[in-house]
């Protein structure tokens, strides 16, 4: 017999939908998010080169970045080979090696992420691999 309250089952299932709702959208919504940040700060230099930063930080909110740890989803790689994507699709030139890192933070602006780019020169793929 279960110890739980018809409210506790009720909390317990509203909790669980939340975070498939999470697990489902987030990550698109992270994708449109970049993809965003991307197209917004192109740079034309030519009619048929346009450069695009090459580094992205997202900060997501504490319980998003423990909720995608603790399924072992490596994030920052899916969003990097999102962005990837894009970028070719729009034939985006990226201004070095492309990087997303992903950090958790207790200050984002909606509650759950922010998105931020720059050029980071010189500097190897590599140097961000864990």
């Amino acid at each position: 017999m279960s110890t739980l309250t018809g409210l506790e089952r009720a909390l317990e299932r509203f909790g669980g939908s939340l975070l498939a709702q999470f697990r489902q959208k987030e990550p698109v919504e992270l994708v449109e998010a970049l993809r965003k940040e991307c197209d917004e700060h192109i740079v034309v230099c030519s009619e048929s080169r346009t450069v695009v930063p090459n580094a992205y930080d997202v900060e997501l909110a504490e319980f998003a970045h423990e909720e995608l740890e603790r399924n072992g989803q490596r994030i920052d790689q899916v969003l990097t080979d999102s962005l990837l994507r894009h970028g070719e699709t729009m034939g985006y030139e990226w201004a070095g090696p492309l990087t997303v890192h992903v950090t958790k933070s207790r200050d984002v602006p909606n509650g759950r992420y922010r998105v931020s780019s720059h050029v980071m020169k010189h500097v190897r793929a590599a140097a961000f691999q864990h």
